[in-house]
């Protein structure tokens, strides 16, 4: 029976928060989560409301600034945020904006035909999650100011200069460091979604200038092509198979009356790869959505239409599945529509019913028409579909021998593979060791309960110049799915199979190691991208020496950490020092201590904050053109670590 005086549940137990107190309790409800994510979601919401002026075309112009003390600032040239007296709040609609939830111009059609802002709680979240914000805007002829401290009010609207001709808005705050676990920016994750929202917006100039000590950089985003800009450098570093990439736009309304602009572009490419992106409103939907079930619908019917209709088929009812014709395909798909319905305010997905049809029939009908005006560019890329679908037959022959039975029937395992005791994936962690030597050091050292080494003898195929079949036909990468257990590719992965909650990649401190790692990280980029969003993914970091002085010894990861140890802390004692170039070389006990102890070690955990520049450089490393990774090379060859003479 329950204690009732422990738990008295009567009318003051309803608690009311007042304004933004809600937003402070329960951030993530509103911005995801208060992690590195969350941090950075601060600066989207800020930059969706300039971009939303720009999108009505009263803004052409966007910079944002990570300052000196790790602040963000935001400037357009807009409009300007209303200034005048709200008639019902009393006070400025600058203030009732930044500090009211659900107040902004996006629920009125007149003001925004179109808004990524939808839910009008962006500023203002903002403002709740900031230590400190000052806001000026320029409207009016005047210069305002306002300033916050954890989206309450220090002062006044205060009227600084008038006579001023132009307008915009610049929203400077600092993150609350009690609300997030880090306040630290990250300048290539910025400047990945401000990329994105330039090519989806032409002629919209977007910079980001980084004044942070010792991490001065500075981009600017300007594509007056649009998405066809977007598709363009998707395939920069590959072999297209037409020019210019199709561009399908249609503005129409929904049955409902509302607004929607449908545009997207596609080429072909002569890999093997699919890099596919959707956006609603210009935000990134990376879980897809109606505008993305409608374009792959009409992509696949559309293509067997045209084949059958000029008998391009070898065999009378041949068709083509969705992964046939997804093969080199580089595609954007942007939406713009007066009222989309995200799932959830951090908008990864789009799910209006009514969008997936008028996608599907507007790229069904564009594509339809230059496929007959174009019949060259149709054959080629019907012709490669039909090879993908050879391909993918024979593949499908190869994907059985990597299928593995259920966890406890091992006997499927492959041999090489020291399988843990532990069955639940959550613990158990996988290595990945280079070559039977570092893998008898390695099971010799681990944790047999939680830790199972594979080891991969030599490089495994690249699979960035591969089909799929030849790919599951390789021993090693058939050895590596088989042990994983997730399948491989869209059709077969299946990330609840997975054994291994962490698979970490330990390869030797030289070139041969780096290359392996790249072409390891090169397959699970390609074919397995679930493992490294979901966080699967690690890179070992095994130390480089071992310094030993006196009866003290020290283990350091660099040769500038190797001369300050030897200069701060050895005094006159003689430093004997060993050089580790392959993991063989360690002992079992140093290879435990150093690298694979979950109390001492240190791995990096590999992430993908910019899947677009992630594949343009897998493109340019692994790929086909030469020049490209020429030029890479000399680029960035002052910053070479590892270096065989």
């Amino acid at each position: 029976m329950a204690n009732n005086e422990a738990a008295v549940y009567g009318a003051e137990s309803i608690q009311i928060l007042e304004g933004l107190e809600a937003v402070r309790k329960r951030p993530s409800m509103y911005i995801g989560s208060t992690s590195s994510a969350g941090l950075h979601h601060l600066v989207y919401e800020v930059v969706d409301n300039s971009v939303d002026e720009a999108q009505g075309g009263y803004c052409d112009s966007i910079e944002v600034v990570i300052e000196s003390d790790g602040g963000i600032s935001v400037t357009d040239n807009g409009r300007g945020i209303p200034t005048d007296k709200h008639p019902k709040m009393g006070v400025s609609a600058l203030q009732v904006v930044m500090t009211t939830l659900h107040a902004g111009g996006k629920f009125d059609d007149s003001s925004y035909k179109v808004s990524g802002g939808l839910h009008g709680v962006g500023i203002s979240v903002v403002n709740a999650l900031s230590a400190t914000l000052k806001v000026q805007v320029k409207n009016k002829h005047k210069l305002f100011t306002q300033e916050y401290s954890r989206g309450i009010p220090q002062t006044e609207l205060i009227e600084q200069q008038s006579e001023i001709s132009e307008t915009g808005t610049t929203i400077r705050f600092l993150p609350d460091s009690e609300i997030f676990e880090t306040i630290e920016y990250s300048f290539d994750i910025l400047a990945k979604r401000l990329r994105e929202l330039a090519f989806l917006n032409s002629g919209l100039r977007i910079s980001i200038t980084d004044t942070r000590p010792d991490s001065e950089k500075n981009k600017v985003f300007k594509y007056d092509g649009g998405i066809t800009s977007f598709v363009s450098f998707l395939n920069e570093n590959k072999h297209p198979l037409h020019e210019p990439p199709i561009q399908l736009t249609k503005e129409g309304k929904l049955d409902d009356g509302s607004f929607i602009l449908s545009d997207v572009a596609i080429q072909y490419n002569s890999g093997y790869q699919e890099d596919v992106f959707s956006f609603a409103n210009n935000i990134n939907t990376v879980d897809g959505g109606t505008h993305m079930t409608g374009f792959r619908s009409a992509l696949t019917r559309c293509l067997n239409d045209y084949g059958s209709k000029n008998k391009m088929f070898k065999k009378t009812g041949q068709t083509f599945s969705g992964n046939d014709v997804r093969e080199g395909l580089s595609a954007v798909i942007s939406i713009k529509i007066s009222n989309p319905q995200f799932e959830g305010q951090t908008k990864t997905r789009l799910g209006n019913r009514e969008v997936k049809g008028v996608t599907e029939s507007m790229v069904y009908a564009g594509l339809e028409q230059f496929f007959e005006e174009n019949p060259a560019i149709a054959k080629k890329i019907i012709q490669k579909c039909i090879d993908t679908s050879a391909a993918r037959q024979a593949a499908r022959k190869a994907r059985e021998l990597t299928r593995r039975k259920s966890a406890l029937e091992t006997a499927s395992l492959p041999g090489k593979l020291a399988d843990c005791t532990v069955r639940s994936s959550d613990e158990a962690e996988l290595f990945l060791v280079e070559g039977d030597s570092a893998g008898g050091s390695a099971k010799q050292g681990r944790d047999r309960y939680f830790q199972a080494i594979l080891p991969l003898r030599g490089k495994i195929l690249n699979v960035e110049k591969a089909p799929l079949h030849k790919i599951l036909n390789n021993t090693e990468i058939r050895t590596l799915v088989t042990a994983t257990g997730t399948g491989i590719g869209e059709e077969d992965f299946d990330i609840e199979k997975l054994r291994y909650g962490k698979i970490v990649i330990m390869t030797d401190a030289d070139v041969d190691g780096a290359h392996i790692r790249t072409l390891l990280l090169t397959f699970f980029f390609r074919y397995m991208p679930k493992l490294i969003s979901g966080g699967h993914i690690y890179i070992a970091q095994p130390p480089l020496f071992r310094l030993k002085w006196g009866k003290k010894e020290r283990y350091v990861f660099s040769e500038k950490e190797r001369d300050k140890v030897i200069k701060e802390e050895t005094g006159s004692l003689k430093v004997g020092i060993q050089r580790f170039k392959g993991l063989g070389e360690m002992n079992p006990d140093q290879l435990w201590d150093t690298t694979m102890n979950p109390d001492t070690r240190l791995m990096l955990e590999v992430r993908m904050d910019d899947a677009v520049e992630a594949s343009r450089i897998f493109s340019i490393l692994m790929g086909d053109e030469v020049e490209p990774r020429r030029l890479f090379i000399e680029k960035h060859a002052g910053e070479v670590k590892n270096l065989d003479y």
